[in-house]
């Protein structure tokens, strides 16, 4: 007699006030249903913990609609096909696409919310699909080249360098002939993006004052910067930058578990005086082109151009728990959730 497999899932209870709490979830558990024609049932085996996971628990206008009280947490995650009815994807296939926070995903194969698509470990580590080869990667990706569009010799700067977006931002920039510095939290992160990751310099916010290391680092001025954290960092680039800089708004992680209104830049005057250009970037704009980033970025990876680190952490039942490090700065890398053996 075979046992149904019972998903497990962390649904959203309470819009959180501040940061997140156990109370804003409830942990569920249902069995898995027989999966029709067209229809796959995934087997999640690591999730992806991202800072843009905060804004989509609020309720209120965004580039995506928020999670509904009583929902699946939105997730992105890689799984493996345990069940197929669909000409698209067979048994023993990896996917990459939203799992949500469950053990288990289950629907059709064409489900766009999902948007499954393969993964070949023969070429790369599952975690590498959900860091440079995945969201974080291609954000960082299109969002510099798009958004930012660095010139050779240019200087860019990036803050949270040590996270999934930051190392990805940097490199990528370094491959473009740029010089890059970058704004991370600690010695250790700062040693990372400076001697694995091949920055030309990185400033310890927490240790020493960012006024000071971007006068040092960047005496020539600021040409883009890449912004992952808001705040009083982005104030303090904008007193820095060049003419015609470019700031590239991908994140305000300093500012997504306020319970007072998010501070907006006080300095953004700087952007008249320099004629200088501050914009947006959301990765799912991009989708169409995910396949030129991986590409470029593949092949950087097998020429031992680029690296990458994931701070992979175990356990379905320790999500509440691990998604705080994105917020306590406790994550090295990018931060994924391991909930199933490979």
């Amino acid at each position: 007699m075979t046992t149904t497999p019972i998903n497990q899932q962390f649904r959203l209870a309470a819009r959180p006030v501040g940061m997140p709490k156990a109370g804003d979830w409830s942990l569920t558990s249902e069995p898995l249903r027989d999966i029709a024609d067209g229809e796959i049932l995934v087997q999640t085996v690591y999730i992806s913990l991202d800072p843009a996971m905060r804004g989509w628990m609020n309720e209120g206008k965004s580039y995506i609609r928020p999670v509904a009280i009583g929902e699946v947490m939105r997730a992105g995650g890689i799984g493996k096909i345990i069940a197929s009815k669909s000409s698209k994807f067979a048994v023993g296939d990896y996917v990459s696409g939203g799992t949500g926070v469950q053990n288990y995903w289950v629907g059709s194969a064409d489900d766009k919310t999902a948007g499954f698509y393969k993964v070949d470990p023969k070429l790369a580590p599952l975690p590498k699909y959900m860091n440079a080869l995945g969201m974080p990667g291609m954000t960082a990706y299109f969002g510099l080249l798009d958004v930012g569009q660095p010139k050779a010799g240019e200087t860019v700067v990036v803050s949270g360098a040590a996270g999934a977006v930051g190392q990805t931002v940097g490199q990528v920039a370094k491959q473009k002939g740029c010089r890059v510095v970058g704004i991370a939290g600690g010695k250790d992160k700062c040693e990372f993006v400076v001697k694995e990751l091949g920055f030309d310099a990185c400033i310890d916010y927490k240790h020493g004052s960012v006024k000071d290391g971007l006068k040092e680092h960047c005496p020539n001025g600021v040409d883009i910067y890449f912004d992952n954290v808001g705040g009083d960092i982005l104030d303090t680039v904008l007193t820095r930058i060049n003419m015609k800089a470019r700031i590239i708004i991908c994140g305000a992680i300093s500012q997504y578990n306020n319970t007072t209104p998010v501070k907006g830049p006080a300095n953004y005057l700087s952007l008249l005086v320099n004629r200088a250009r501050m914009e947006g970037i959301v990765v799912f704009d991009y989708a169409a082109r995910y396949g030129e980033g991986v590409a470029e970025m593949g092949q950087w990876m097998t020429q031992g151009k680029f690296h990458t680190r994931e701070d992979i952490m175990q356990g379905f039942e320790t999500f509440p728990d691990v998604l705080l490090m994105l917020f306590e700065g406790k994550n090295f890398g990018k931060l994924i959730l391991q909930v199933a053996p490979e």
